[in-house]
């Protein structure tokens, strides 16, 4: 008698086929295509589109980065860009401007054959000890974002308004981060406990709303001049622009001797 042929892995092998040829067949787009082709296909897309999408990309390479791990063309391709990849080497080009300007991360290539990236910090530190980025301490991405809120709203900003400015970013407090975990925890708690926020209850509000300051051991590794130049190359103005700020951000950092609790 006939036995039945097995059917287990042979499908399992058509599976992985057909996404390596996924794979292939977007790394063959990417690499035919000539800077008219690019310039003729950004004419399909909106500069919002483009924006955000840029956006996206800089945040996905920011959280690659947190487990120090190399990053593949086409994960950035399949994860981020999809509809997008017509024009890949305008987004990674604006991508590596900004993550070099803002966040001073230098975008490298490492392997060219199957294009692998790593990013490379190119950040100035200030004098003496500085933010540092390890599984003991802050994201410094995010950690920079919520310091730069704080101090732009003068030195003081409603919980609302920073959940409201990481949703913008991607970053829900209310779900569970892939990267950061427990948003909302490492927030208000675990930055609050490292000494780098204070997070207080604002008097006589009903319902309780709370607001966060700047911790004392963030005014010991960065600067408000620091963080005003970090608002500056994400706006594109001159950090004189903001002449309270930048008043403020040249006088000596004085900061808190004591936390005054939740």
């Amino acid at each position: 008698m006939t036995q039945p042929k097995k059917r287990g892995r042979p499908s399992m092998n058509r599976d992985v086929s057909t996404l390596q040829g996924d794979d292939m067949e977007d790394d063959s787009i990417i690499q035919t295509q000539t800077p008219s082709q690019v310039q003729k296909n950004l004419d399909r897309h909106s500069p919002d589109q483009l924006n955000l999408k840029v956006g996206e990309v800089v945040q996905y390479l920011l959280i690659k980065d947190q487990k120090k791990l190399p990053i593949k063309r086409a994960d950035i391709v399949k994860n981020v860009l999809k509809e997008f990849k017509d024009v890949y080497p305008e987004i990674l080009l604006r991508a590596k401007k900004t993550l070099l300007e803002v966040f001073g991360f230098e975008l490298m290539e490492v392997d060219t054959k199957i294009h692998i990236y790593i990013l490379v910090n190119k950040l100035e530190r200030v004098t003496g000890d500085h933010m540092r980025v390890d599984d003991h301490t802050a994201k410094l991405g995010l950690l920079t974002v919520i310091l730069s809120l704080i101090f732009m709203k003068g030195n003081t900003a409603k919980e609302t308004a920073i959940w409201e400015t990481l949703r913008r970013l991607r970053v829900e407090p209310g779900e569970k981060h892939p990267d950061f975990g427990d948003v909302k925890k490492l927030v208000t708690d675990e930055f609050v406990k490292q000494k780098y926020l204070e997070y207080n209850k604002i008097p006589h509000t009903d319902p309780v709303e709370y607001e966060l300051r700047w911790g004392p051991r963030a005014f010991k590794e960065t600067s408000k001049m620091k963080i005003l130049e970090f608002v500056s190359k994400i706006q594109q103005k001159d950090p004189k622009s903001w002449s309270t700020q930048y008043r403020e951000a040249q006088e000596p950092a004085v900061a808190p001797s004591q936390s005054a609790g939740r």
